[in-house]
């Protein structure tokens, strides 16, 4: 399916029916959403995989019982990093010329430009800057899965606070943002399936300048 076609297909999937998705295709959602693109390619975000039923059952109520959480295959939850310190940009350019083979001086201007951009902001500019860059893989996400033919809800309607208690984030030095359920449509009882996609036209949608 080309991408077109499957963004066509794809909708916010309100009933699931509980049934697997192959891990071949949770596999290959995973890396589509690992390789998106982010500020300066800092990936400042870590991302979930709840696959065991009993925990998403707790999330459940958290998530205002929004049943895809329980019906999906498997429950994406996209977090940010809380608080980011010079170790992460460390660990950052460590793994740059790890992974170019280059020098420490050959990207030292790219390290204090980083270094600029975090440390000019607020604690909260930068975790509202993380939240953008995990909308960025979200959405990458989300394409990944229309292609598979693996339904998926964007599913902001929970209690990130409560989320991040229960799951006890702050060890990790996380935030949840966002969460995705995977599964697959239930075409008997979902009643959004049937209905057109509803978006303006590419005459009200784009301004071009030529």
């Amino acid at each position: 399916m080309d991408v077109v076609n499957a963004l066509q297909w794809r909708y916010a999937c309100k009933k699931m029916s509980g049934a697997p998705v192959a891990e071949e295709k949770i596999e290959k959602i995973l890396e589509a959403i690992r390789l998106a693109p982010t500020s300066m390619g800092f990936q400042p975000l870590t991302v979930l995989v709840i696959k065991d039923v009993g925990l998403r059952k707790k999330i459940l109520p958290i998530a205002n019982n929004q049943a895809q959480v329980v019906d999906c295959s498997h429950l994406l939850v996209f977090c940010t990093w809380d608080q980011f310190t010079p170790a992460q940009v460390e660990a950052y350019m460590q793994l740059i010329m790890d992974t170019r083979g280059v020098s420490a001086e050959s990207i030292s201007g790219f390290k204090r430009g980083l270094e600029s951009l975090l440390g000019n902001r607020s604690i909260e500019e930068n975790r509202e800057w993380a939240a953008r860059q995990a909308y960025l893989a979200f959405g990458v996400g989300l394409t990944a899965a229309a292609t598979e033919g693996v339904d998926a809800t964007p599913m902001e309607g929970f209690k990130p606070l409560e989320l991040d208690a229960m799951l006890e984030l702050d060890k990790k030095g996380l935030r949840s943002v966002v969460m995705l359920p995977l599964g697959q449509r239930d075409e008997a009882n979902d009643w959004l399936l049937k209905l057109p996609k509803v978006r303006r036209s590419a005459d009200q949608f784009f301004i071009h300048y030529e």
